[in-house]
């Protein structure tokens, strides 16, 4: 497989993660031999045509199948991560597949966008089993004729009828979880008379909505899914990997279980929405292998609980909203729950696969606090991203007797580590280089002109230590006309510089940060919070707009030292004391550094 994807062929690889009930499943498949006669033609195609193959050098087959009409949220992130890493730990293979049924929704830039994404969550979709490679990319849409020659089967088996009711008709005869179904007027047509009116669909004779192609199963079932469902409907709309050819598509139930059995999937994985839907899935496969369409042993599915994400909205509808209404800038906002958006904002790979791993796989419902998620980024980067000090409300602290102590116009050099700690092995990053002078800029928060009980920081008469720098000693400040400080006044301690042999000369209760004036660098800063003040924003039905939070995005002009200015687009630092923030991979350029925050050093909503 793919180096994304590569174990060992026996699953027991090192990557094995934390048991669920979907491992254990796997597991005893495995152990039990269930699919172990499957055969593989090297193409999706039916019974006889993975007949004439080899056995399936896949331990299992699994697949990400999602429908183009929308950008990859959170939830698609579990989802990915799930299933392609099954098959990773499994020895097996997860098929990429675009669920491209129906024809008016389906773009390409949701296409590329979505291959983008499971890319770059570190996952690819190319096998390589004894030296041959294969790409697992399939288009649901190239499935039509098959699709189209088992609706044609079940229709002369008997089992599937053209009906022409109107669709208030038909919801009126399903009944209700009370009221078993009654049988549609046109039911009792025979096989003939269904292929011929089943060919006028197909042929353009008919209007849209006159009539479907139903499942002929049990009006009287308790599952209301098994009511006869509908497979076919006539839908005039271009396609965009077919064209015109095709004016009837398959309902999304019917083409989903042939998709999987096409592809050999052994176990099928879906949120718990699908789990009605799983005898309609069983039945209609079962129907075509004893049609002699499909081989056994036919695919399972298996349903899992979705990701329930607190101050989170996952909804397409909802969050395209957002965007065409200008709530957000995009879908990359960094404030969006998209993939893209969750990239932009700083995001890793690797810390959404950690979250992934940590939430589990579960059949209850259950609601993940997005502290969850913040947590596996911070343990992400705590140890990769490079720190740095920047200061976001900047006030000029002026040394006054530096030129005396220090020379006129004397830039001093300093230095601190990139990475305070570095795994045993690895070679440390060199060191952050700036330098201190006359004047600096800190922190307005770290000056009080009368201080609270307890405050450690800079006020008239007590000393802290310039991280890296010197210690040096309040004096007082400068205001303007309106009583705001717009100097904080202090002397530089002399021999106090970090690393020097007198810099515990002097004893300090704190350190703070600070950026020189010199060759500190002006750079934009924004920052993201949380865009709903609300846990669950559209919980019973309420109107998620009215809980946004006015302060999820706050842009700021801050001053960064040198090592920052000279980063590179998408690359990630702890700001220290303000916490993780990422160069913009959109905005961030040569002489003009843009960063997001990513997240604090702890999380402050829980509070």
């Amino acid at each position: 497989m793919s180096d994304a994807n590569h174990t060992p062929a026996d699953g027991s690889g090192p990557e094995h993660k934390t048991s669920n009930f979907l491992r254990a499943i796997i597991e005893r498949d495995l152990e039990q031999g269930s699919y172990a006669s499957r055969r593989w033609a090297g193409t999706p195609g039916d019974g006889a045509h993975h007949g004439q193959g080899e056995p399936d050098p896949a331990k299992i087959r699994t697949r990400f199948p999602p429908e183009p009409n929308g950008y990859l949220h959170v939830g698609h992130a579990k989802s990915i991560c799930l299933n392609f890493g099954l098959a990773r730990d499994y020895g097996g293979v997860c098929h990429m597949r675009f669920d491209d049924t129906n024809p008016e929704k389906e773009e390409k830039e949701y296409v590329d966008s979505i291959l983008d994404a499971v890319q770059w969550l570190g996952f690819g979709w190319d096998s390589s089993f004894g030296g041959k490679t294969e790409s697992h990319l399939y288009y649901a849409s190239d499935y039509f004729d098959f699709m189209y020659r088992a609706a044609e089967a079940l229709i002369q088996a008997g089992h599937a009828y053209v009906d022409e009711q109107t669709p208030e008709a038909m919801r009126a005869s399903r009944g209700d979880f009370t009221t078993p179904g009654t049988d549609s007027p046109f039911r009792a047509r025979s096989p003939e008379e269904n292929l011929a009116r089943f060919r006028e669909m197909r042929d353009g004779r008919h209007a849209d909505g006159a009539m479907v192609l139903r499942a002929k199963i049990d009006m009287a079932s308790p599952n209301i899914n098994l009511r006869d469902p509908a497979i076919y409907r006539i839908r005039r709309a271009t396609h965009h990997n077919t064209g015109d050819r095709w004016c009837i598509y398959p309902m999304y139930t019917f083409a989903h279980p042939i998709e999987d059995a096409l592809e050999n999937i052994t176990h099928s994985i879906c949120t718990l929405e699908f789990e009605d839907q799983r005898p309609f899935y069983d039945w209609l496969l079962d129907k075509l292998a004893e049609l002699g369409l499909l081989a056994r042993p036919l695919p399972r599915q298996y349903e899992f609980a979705r990701l329930n994400l607190t101050y989170v909205i996952t909804s397409k509808r909802k969050l395209a909203q957002l965007v065409n209404e200008g709530h957000v800038s995009g879908w990359d906002d960094p404030r969006m729950p998209t993939i893209v958006g969750l990239r932009r904002r700083g995001y890793t790979p690797e810390s959404l696969q950690l979250f992934a791993e940590r939430i589990g796989v579960t059949k209850a419902d259950s609601w993940i606090d997005y502290s969850t998620l913040e947590i596996a980024l911070r343990d992400d980067l705590e140890n990769k991203a490079h720190r740095g000090m920047a200061v976001l409300d900047p006030v000029r602290l002026v040394l006054t007797n530096w030129d005396e102590v220090m020379g006129a116009g004397h830039l001093e050099p300093c230095s601190l580590p990139a990475l305070p700690h570095v795994a045993e092995g690895r070679t440390p990053p060199p060191a952050r280089e700036f330098t201190i002078g006359r004047e600096v800029w800190i922190e307005r928060e770290d000056f009080a002109e009368v201080p609270p009980k307890g405050y450690k920081r800079l006020f008239p008469g007590n000393k802290v230590r310039l991280k890296g720098g010197f210690v040096v000693e309040c004096t007082g400040c400068e205001k303007d006309a309106d009583g705001r400080v717009t100097t904080v006044l202090a002397t530089v301690v002399p021999d106090t510089k970090s690393g020097t042999p007198g810099a515990d000369a002097v004893k300090v209760k704190a350190a703070i940060t600070w950026v020189g004036v010199a060759d500190g660098v002006a750079a934009e800063v924004r920052l993201y919070d949380r865009l709903f003040t609300d846990a669950h924003p559209d919980a019973g039905g309420k109107d998620f707009k009215a809980s946004l939070n006015p302060d999820s995005c706050r842009v700021i002009t801050a001053y960064v030292e040198p090592s920052l200015a000279q980063a590179v687009p998408d690359e990630k630092f702890q700001f220290e004391r303000h916490g993780y923030f990422v160069a913009d991979r959109q905005d961030h350029a040569p002489g003009r550094p843009v960063f997001n925050r990513i997240t604090g050093l702890k999380d402050s909503w829980g509070k």
